[in-house]
């Protein structure tokens, strides 16, 4: 964990609006550090629900000591093509292995672009949100120690990369979320409309980590309406319209969170809807 005085560095948060990163953002907060959230989009078609949710979870963990959210673009579609997290087709199922859901280079890149933001700011700290438990070699503290090493032998100011959760395992992490808003976190990479499919890799492991702490999931999920309804012929949605609307974000500029509370619609572009992943396209 972050052992250092909270009030004597600034600290920047990469958010991916899942549990693990919105846990260690609100969990630094809680310990008083002034945390600079960051958000990268890489065009991959979760995104735009991604970014709305973490909007609503910074909204509702609000304090002075949380930092406007911060929303830097990192396109990796001309690199992916016709991967599955471009094209939402064939996306990893619940009972795919853990390799299924590796992006190659992925880490590296949202890393150096939160890094190189940090270092422009005056912000000296990084915290990444990786488990113990990570079977990806990029996701692991010796990946990110060289990391920092390559990075500070630049002109640029020093810069910690930190993984204050890299000896906890996902249950030692849901436990210090407990107290925290974590229905307003994203999971799915295969999302219907503005919901979590359910059937996804990702949907499997979110379901599994609130079972491993014994709390009750507050998720909604695609697959659990259509069984509940009896019918898989139409594309339920939340019966709160609880989703973002918000049209102030900007490339790389800080974004006060707002919330709308009555439309569906997700717009963190400028006005332009959210990709929107149908039925058709979701997993085989």
């Amino acid at each position: 964990m972050i052992s250092q005085d909270p009030s004597s560095t600034k600290t920047g948060v990469l958010l991916s609006g899942g549990l693990d990163s919105s846990i260690l953002a609100a969990h630094l907060v809680d310990r008083g550090f002034v945390v600079y959230p960051f958000y990268i989009r890489c065009n991959l078609v979760w995104e735009p629900f991604e970014l709305a949710s973490a909007a609503r979870f910074l909204e509702a963990i609000r304090s002075p000591r949380l930092r406007e959210l911060v929303v830097l673009e990192m396109p990796v579609d001309d690199l992916y093509r016709d991967h599955w997290s471009v094209t939402g087709r064939n996306t990893p199922a619940a009972n795919s292995a853990d390799e299924a859901v590796y992006l190659p280079g992925r880490n590296t890149l949202l890393v150096v672009k939160a890094a190189i933001w940090c270092q422009l700011h005056g912000i000296q700290r990084l915290a990444l949100a990786p488990l113990g438990t990570s079977p990806f070699a990029d996701a692991s503290g010796e990946f990110f120690a060289s990391f920092q090493a390559a990075l500070n032998k630049g002109d640029g100011p020093p810069l910690e990369i930190e993984c204050p959760f890299a000896e906890l395992d996902k249950k030692q992490v849901m436990e210090l979320g407990r107290k925290h808003p974590l229905e307003f976190s994203f999971s799915c990479i295969s999302p219907i409309d503005t919901l979590h499919c359910g059937r996804c890799n990702k949907c499997a492991e979110r379901q599994a980590a609130f079972r491993k702490v014994g709390l009750p999931d507050p998720t909604v999920y695609v697959r659990q309406l259509a069984e509940t309804e009896g019918s898989k012929s139409e594309t339920p949605f939340r019966t709160q319209n609880d989703i973002n609307r918000n049209n102030s974000y900007q490339t790389g500029r800080q974004c006060p969170v707002k919330t709308d509370f009555a439309s569906r619609t997700i717009c963190p572009t400028g006005g332009a809807t959210g990709k929107t992943v149908r039925p058709a396209d979701q997993i085989e």
